[in-house]
């Protein structure tokens, strides 16, 4: 097989089938590791695992394990948590996440988490369909759990009412454990983690992924060039999968310190650069666009010196954007990155300055991944630049959907591809390129519009701070590109003005025909603009 394939793209013509050209990934052949276990197994020389940025609060990887061991014994002891068992861990960013979520799994009991700015209703609808036993929470966000009748462990004491609260992490973290204690045998292919999916196309499903997955996930990690030895700030989330995976699992394997921000707030980011001097920040696009358009602003108010990198996932990243940024911070390398809930970490990936000058490319297929990329209308596999569905196939791949067989058979198919619902090409060089969601693209005349294309170029106005762009439709088009723009708050631009920014630089068929002004775009945890919401606030108005 090997011969066959062509050693600059990765595709093999036999089979229609793009192999990564990075090396191959070392998996461990015991069935019987936990992904707790395969972490802490990881050498490396790094010594401060985690601080809380509002704090100053450090923690040392050997008190980081000391404590996930203590969390662990209470919980078996003290709460007979088991096997099988579902958490539910409600929580902003802190130092207790990493904590809890390894302790969890190194019982065998599944991690699921759920958004903080959540309702109840929605919590509790969560709480239907995964059905976990204990939940971890703070005071503050603990009565988003009343009702619910799941026992509750706080963050650290604090007077809460309407939950039962059997316990306390960080009085739990201060605990001697009792003795060797008999832990279940954990097979590589029990669930570990449960995490529902963004949900920007439709209803949220929660993603099964075993410690297989996760043990995959974070073999890859570690062997990446680009990761050891920096200092991380956690922008992002920790109950989004990018910020589970990565920031509490990942970086811990490889040695490097995360420091951990307990929300997002851009001047609050570039003092903990200073303050800490991180090396690499982890941004969706609309931050990269925000770092950006406040570049003067930032540079002449933070010493952001120690800054090399940024990662930048979740959406595509364009051309113009990455150039943008390059110019107004020339010490700092830009690498892109592209995966799913559903492939835990694994899709594409920048690895090296020289790969991140491939312009508008996610990088080259991750270690161990192979890809497919097949027409949407009639299911033939496709070939080098061609454009159609991205498929992956793989050992991070998730086993499929909790409680949906359906919706697994749509997205995974019997032979193990993961159909990614993103129209995709890949190049000659085996470079991957996103070109939009495939159920988001704008049916204009026949003619098919990527509304991520449109948006990257709106962006590039100087009056413009962020902008979506939705199919609005139409009797005698179908649809037609409609956007929703956020302007800087002293500007006057107009509906006009920007159709004719936007008519010189497109061809006909994509000219913007609509523009409404909002005050944001709404968007998910990683940054994805929640597209369905505006074709919702706008098709209601009809």
């Amino acid at each position: 097989m090997a011969s066959l394939i062509d050693s600059r793209s990765g595709f093999c013509k036999s089979n229609s089938t793009f192999y990564s050209k990075r090396n191959p990934l070392p998996l461990p052949a015991n069935p019987s590791l936990d992904i707790t276990t395969f972490i802490s197994s990881q050498p490396h020389r790094g010594t401060t695992a985690f601080i809380d940025a509002a704090t100053g609060h450090h923690l040392t990887f050997s008190a980081l394990w000391t404590a996930v061991e203590r969390v662990a014994d209470c919980l078996h002891h003290d709460i007979g948590l088991r096997r099988g068992h579902v958490v539910l861990i409600l929580s902003p960013n802190s130092i207790y996440f990493p904590v809890v979520s390894l302790a969890v799994m190194s019982l065998g009991a599944v991690v699921t988490t759920a958004n903080t700015l959540n309702t109840a209703a929605e919590i509790l609808k969560q709480v239907a369909d995964s059905n976990p036993t204990l939940a971890f929470t703070t005071a503050d966000l603990a009565p988003k759990l009343a009702g619910s009748g799941i026992s509750v462990v706080l963050e650290r004491v604090g007077s809460t009412r309407g939950v039962n609260v059997v316990g306390v992490v960080s009085e739990m973290m201060e605990k001697e454990p009792r003795g060797q204690r008999v832990r279940d045998r954990v097979n590589e292919e029990d669930t570990a983690m449960l995490l529902y999916s963004s949900g920007t196309t439709g209803p949220s499903k929660g993603v099964i992924s075993s410690h297989k997955n996760l043990t995959a996930l974070v073999a890859r990690f570690v062997s990446e060039k680009s990761i050891c030895d920096q200092i991380f700030l956690c922008t992002v989330p920790m109950f989004h999968t990018y910020g589970l995976l990565c920031f509490c699992m990942s970086t811990v394997a490889s040695g490097s310190t995360v420091v951990i921000l307990r929300r997002f707030d851009l001047h609050g980011m570039m003092e903990a650069v200073e303050k800490y001097r991180a090396t690499t920040l982890a941004l969706a696009p609309p931050v990269v666009v925000a770092m950006t358009k406040e570049a003067d602003v930032i540079m002449g108010k933070y010493d952001l010196s120690s800054l090399g990198r940024v990662r930048c996932g979740g959406a595509p990243l364009s051309k113009e954007v990455t150039l943008g940024f390059m110019e107004k911070y020339p010490t700092v390398d830009i690498f892109a990155g592209y995966a799913l809930t559903e492939s835990n970490g694994a899709g594409a990936y920048v690895d090296s300055v020289e790969e991140s000058r491939r312009y508008g490319s996610v990088g080259l297929l991750s270690s161990g991944v192979e890809a497919r990329i097949v027409d949407p209308d009639t299911g033939r596999l496709m070939g080098v630049n061609q454009t159609g569905e991205l498929w992956l196939k793989g050992p991070s791949i998730a086993k499929g959907y909790f409680k949906n067989q359906e919706a697994t058979n749509e997205t995974i198919n019997a032979e193990g591809w993961l159909k990614t619902g993103d129209l995709c090409y890949i190049d000659d060089d085996g470079f991957v390129f996103v070109v939009d969601r495939l159920k988001e693209l704008i049916k204009y005349k026949g003619y098919q519009v990527p509304p991520a294309e449109l948006e990257a170029l709106l962006v590039t106005h100087p009056d413009i701070l962020d902008a979506a762009v939705i199919p609005f439709p139409d009797k005698e088009a179908g649809q037609y590109p409609m956007a929703y723009v956020t302007r800087k708050l002293e500007s006057d631009l107009s509906e006009k003005q920007i159709i004719d920014f936007i008519s010189k630089q497109v061809a006909p068929y994509k000219k913007i025909r609509k523009v409404v002004f909002i005050n944001s775009i709404p968007k998910n945890a990683s940054g994805k603009t929640l597209r369905k919401d505006l074709i919702n606030l706008a098709t209601s108005k009809i």
